[in-house]
């Protein structure tokens, strides 16, 4: 699954959010399944296609019980809602969610990343410091764009 490209999009008053249709497309190809599981990272939104998910949900299992194990569900699974399209392709982002991600009443723009096997939503602030930090790491380091053909 290859999820590639950064949209501005907004929520509604509602809470939902408007995923664009390219991803939709390739959710539906590839997976014939149109459900995502969104959870939260990196002060964002991160949502995974089912089969992603139930890989991650693997590897998680397959970890030995413990601190490192707890802290996964703790902070990454036991937040995580699947959702569905509705019929105009928006998901519902629960308020928890919205929450942790800063898109409060006030603040409906987000970003919608395709991230490979994944798609990150933030709101416009956070992607917008997100992608500086991204940026100056990858000028502090310009060996890894060169070795990848950038």
């Amino acid at each position: 699954m290859k999820f590639q490209g950064a949209y501005n999009n907004s929520i509604d008053l509602k809470g939902r959010a408007s995923i664009p249709a390219r991803f939709r497309e390739e959710l539906s190809r590839v997976c014939g399944d149109e459900r995502l599981m969104v959870t939260q990272n990196k002060g964002g939104l991160v949502a995974y296609p089912m089969p992603e998910w139930e890989k991650i949900m693997s590897n998680v299992e397959a970890l030995d019980p413990g601190q490192k194990r707890d802290d996964i569900y703790l902070s990454l699974i036991s937040p995580a809602t699947e959702c569905s399209f509705d019929k105009v392709g928006r998901i519902q982002l629960s308020q928890s969610h919205r929450d942790y991600a800063g898109l409060e009443s006030e603040i409906r723009e987000i970003v919608v990343v395709g991230m490979a096997g994944k798609i990150m939503i933030w709101s416009k602030s956070k992607h917008a410091e997100i992608r500086a930090q991204a940026e100056s790491r990858l000028d502090a380091d310009p060996q890894t764009l060169a070795d990848i053909g950038f």
